[in-house]
C-alpha cells in the first residue's frame, strides 16, 4: 500500500476550537481524529448510527508537532490502518496543512477493539470487515 491509500477528510477550524493562547486546543486534535474515523466508518462500513459500531476505542494518542492557528481555516486529516490483530486494529492519523501535506501539525494512533455490546466482551474481527478495509491497510514488515 502506498500513501495514496490514506482516507482523507477536510476539517474546518472553528473559533470554539481555540484556546486562550489563540491556537487549537490539544483536546480538539482528538476530535479531528474522531471525525475522520466516523466518516471512514460511514463511507467504508455504512455505519450510520452509534449502535452500528461493532467496536470500541481502546486507546488513543497524539503527538503535537506544530500549533494550529485559526488562520489555517481548514486542515486535512488522514487515517490508514497499520495493524490488524485477532480482535483489534490500529489507525494512524496525520493532521496537516491543506495546501502543504508536508506541513504536519500532529500525528496520532488509535486502537479499536471489536466488541459484542450485548454480551459485553471483545470478539474476533470478521473477515468481511478485513475485506472492506483492505484498501487502507499499510503494514510495514
Amino acid at each position: 500500500m502506498g500513501i495514496n491509500n490514506r482516507f482523507t477528510i477536510k476539517q474546518d477550524i472553528r473559533f470554539r476550537d481555540l484556546d486562550a493562547m489563540g491556537h487549537v486546543n490539544n483536546a480538539t486534535y482528538f476530535t479531528y481524529m474522531e471525525e475522520a474515523r466516523k466518516i471512514f466508518f460511514g463511507e467504508i462500513l455504512n455505519v450510520t448510527s452509534p449502535e452500528d459500531f461493532p467496536f470500541i476505542l481502546a486507546s488513543i494518542s497524539c503527538n503535537f508537532i506544530k500549533p494550529v492557528q485559526l488562520e489555517e481555516k481548514t486542515l486535512e486529516v488522514d487515517l490508514w490502518i497499520t495493524s490488524i490483530g485477532r480482535k483489534s486494529f490500529t489507525f494512524k492519523h496525520a493532521i496537516y496543512r491543506t495546501q502543504d501535506p508536508e506541513w504536519v501539525f500532529a500525528t496520532g494512533e488509535s486502537v479499536q477493539v471489536f466488541f459484542d455490546h450485548q454480551n459485553h466482551k471483545s470478539i474476533e474481527i470478521p473477515e468481511t470487515f478485513k475485506l472492506k478495509i483492505a484498501d487502507y491497510v499499510c503494514i510495514k514488515v
